[in-house]
């Protein structure tokens, strides 16, 4: 059965209730948390119905999406933000649309978003991806390559990098992931300590629908929630 707008935005809130139940066990603020809504394949009026229910920011997949959608007006006052991979030949269209690109993988892609942003006269927020369980099935750079691609960014003043984002293996065991987050935490840490031009480590975006409370329980201030707030994607836009 379909998920109403009525669930929608109970979904909203009951999904802010075990964020804040996860930070309060780590004696965290459950304010200091985003709640991103990954909107793939919701159409315009779901969307608006979440960004009314107070979703902090929408999530797109992809580029054609989004620009479907945004012009129907389904983000109006709400920031969106790039998560799926993006390609290049999309770059073009992503740069300056997105309040935040999450899913900058690869130093050529930084620098292709870096040159669109400086044509623009703008300067593009955007996190790295990491491939923290080194699937290769999954986007994201090694994480042994973190150090290269900021000293990169640190050298394109069109590009500010925010922080880090990572999608570890899919599981449905609680907990199984925590390791993954952790490690992601250090990282984090990591760069924090560490003086780059144009970085600031403002964003851990990690977690979604399977894993989000594990995610705030080791450092996420950054979740990325789908069928938890939209229910399971089977229809269209």
């Amino acid at each position: 059965m379909e998920t109403t707008f009525m669930d929608i935005e109970k979904n909203v809130a009951a999904v802010r209730a075990r964020i804040a139940d996860a930070a309060a066990e780590a004696g965290r603020n459950p304010s200091d948390i985003l709640l991103v809504a990954a909107s793939k394949m919701n159409g315009a009026e779901r969307v608006r119905r979440a960004v009314s229910a107070g979703v902090d920011a929408c999530g797109e997949n992809r580029v054609q999406e989004f620009l479907e959608k945004n012009a129907q007006g389904a983000y109006t006052g709400c920031p969106v933000h790039l998560i799926g991979h993006l390609q290049k030949n999309k770059v073009k269209q992503a740069v300056g649309a997105f309040d935040l690109i999450e899913s900058v993988d690869s130093e050529a892609l930084l620098r292709l978003i870096g040159g669109r942003a400086e044509t623009l006269g703008i300067v593009q927020d955007v996190l790295i991806e990491l491939n923290i369980a080194d699937e290769d099935s999954k986007s994201g750079l090694a994480p042994a390559l973190l150090p290269q691609i900021l000293e990169a960014a640190a050298e394109l003043p069109s590009i500010r990098v925010r922080g880090l984002m990572a999608i570890p293996p899919i599981s449905t065991k609680v907990g199984k992931n925590r390791p993954y987050f952790a490690q992601m935490q250090e990282l984090f840490i990591d760069i924090r300590s560490k003086k780059y031009d144009n970085i600031s480590m403002d964003f851990l975006s990690m977690g979604m629908s399977g894993d989000f409370e594990d995610a705030v329980r080791e450092g996420a201030n950054m979740v990325r929630v789908g069928s938890a707030i939209f229910g399971a994607r089977h229809y269209g836009l």
